[in-house]
């Protein structure tokens, strides 16, 4: 890593989770000397960049990327407080529109609508994480309450 790398604040929370994720898709080192903010940098849209997007557009392949990204950091979070297995399934259609479920054994543990995806982002990586605990906690709920149904 690089003296910049070292020097920038580690990113902390569900973010953290998301950059692992990232690095561990980067089979050939080309982001080992990006920092962490370098890399959730796509995730982060502030109001202006979000305006500069246009209403209505295609997601383009790293926008899926990244959505599916931000989906098995949320599985692999669930799996490790409850020991189970989360598998992602996503269907899109090539507007942006689609829905995304996580699913342990036979029960659907996030069920989340998706529209506009080619603007998927967060205003900061406070709102990442918050965003992500929120996804998490409600996934690790389901499966308190319904445990029989995802260990079947």
């Amino acid at each position: 890593m690089t003296d910049t790398a070292l020097a920038a604040p580690p990113i902390e929370g569900f973010a953290a989770q998301i950059v692992q994720q990232i690095r561990a898709q980067d089979t050939h080192g080309s982001w080992d000397r990006k920092t962490d903010a370098e890399l959730l940098a796509p995730y982060i849209l502030d109001k202006e960049a979000r305006r500069a997007l246009p209403i209505i557009g295609d997601p383009d392949p790293d926008v899926l990327w990244r959505l599916e990204l931000f989906y098995n950091a949320i599985c692999l979070a669930i799996e490790r407080r409850t020991g189970l297995m989360v598998s992602p399934m996503m269907k899109m259609s090539h507007e942006g529109f689609g829905r995304m479920v996580l699913i342990a054994g036979r029960l659907v543990v996030v069920n989340k609508q998706l529209r506009d995806v080619h603007r998927f982002g967060f205003d900061s990586v406070g709102a990442l994480n918050v965003e992500g605990g929120k996804l998490i906690d409600g996934g690790v709920a389901m499966i308190e309450q319904f445990r029989p149904v995802a260990d079947y």
